[in-house]
């Protein structure tokens, strides 16, 4: 019996203004699951791999997203991503995250351990272009954030489909280190995937943000002075828990299986905006609490 594995480990997933993390977490999903079989000598023991070694997936997507995080306008942009797995570390380069586990397990292991750095450049309203409300665009633009930080994780092979689903709890820590918001980003994630065929896989997975105060103030305060240009009450906002994300991503192989050629990827989320972050006049009376963020693109293993 044939069942595919996933061999790259997935760290958050935080979908950000314009740069599509919802193709991220498709990507992630469609990214080289490693073909094993059942042990035929001892069946009570570890899958063994038919295919080991390195793989890499990249992808392209259409993503039908917000113009700002609390927007409820929406564009289509594009969207690229790379994901895999090279001399037993895995990496991913998600939209505008990027990670790396330095762990390497060994392949017939059911636990998956994760440690590594992470990055995220955060262009959430770096520019008025591509906002469609007047009020918000009348707002400051703010500069492009460079957050670093590490993350911890922990995956289990076999849980409920069969010996090839996974499941994982991670949680990340970035830190600007450009002095543009000069805070802390806090996010526990979870993350369920299961294949259904040598062609086909599915998953669901849910994440939170945890802020610091300054974030808050950078990208939702309106300031006094800015109330007569934008026509938005002032607000000052606090730190806290800034949104919830649920979400879900398939992927299908076009050419071969999964562990090669062309496939296509799909995904979509929905995040709610919460206290301080869902109250502000940016997203109570400019955008909307409920964001919906959604994905379809080609990706390609090799």
């Amino acid at each position: 019996m044939f069942a595919a594995r996933p061999a790259a480990r997935p760290s958050s997933a935080n979908p950000v203004r314009r740069i599509a993390l919802t193709i991220a977490a498709a990507s992630s999903l469609a990214a080289v699951p490693t073909l094993a079989q059942t042990n035929p000598v001892d069946p009570n023991g570890p899958p063994t791999p038919l295919v080991t070694g390195d793989t890499v997936t990249v992808a392209v997507a259409g993503a039908w997203l917000p113009d700002y995080e609390g927007s409820n306008d929406y564009s289509l942009t594009p969207g690229p991503a790379a994901i895999g797995t090279l001399g037993g570390i895995s990496f991913q380069v998600l939209g505008n995250r990027a990670s790396v586990d330095l762990i390497a397990d060994a392949p017939t292991s059911r636990w998956d351990f994760q440690a590594g750095p992470v990055g995220l450049v955060n262009f959430n309203r770096t520019s008025r272009k591509g906002i469609d409300d007047p009020r918000v665009k009348a707002l400051p633009t703010t500069s492009t954030a460079l957050e670093l930080g590490g993350y911890l994780g922990i995956g289990k092979s076999g849980i409920i489909t069969s010996d090839y689903d996974k499941l994982s709890v991670a949680v990340s820590y970035r830190y600007d280190v450009t002095g543009v918001h000069d805070s802390g980003v806090l996010q526990p994630s979870v993350s369920y995937y299961t294949p259904l065929s040598l062609k086909s896989a599915v998953g669901i997975f849910a994440s939170a943000e945890k802020v610091e105060r300054a974030y808050g103030r950078t990208y939702f305060d309106v300031r006094p002075q800015d109330v007569a240009t934008s026509g938005l009450p002032a607000f000052r906002t606090r730190g806290g828990w800034k949104n919830y994300v649920v979400g879900f991503a398939g992927t299908y192989a076009l050419t071969g299986d999964l562990l090669h050629g062309f496939k296509v990827i799909a995904g979509g989320t929905y995040k709610r905006m919460l206290n301080d972050f869902g109250d502000t006049p940016i997203v109570s009376i400019a955008g909307s609490r409920n964001q919906w963020l959604g994905a379809v693109g080609i990706g390609y293993t090799f």
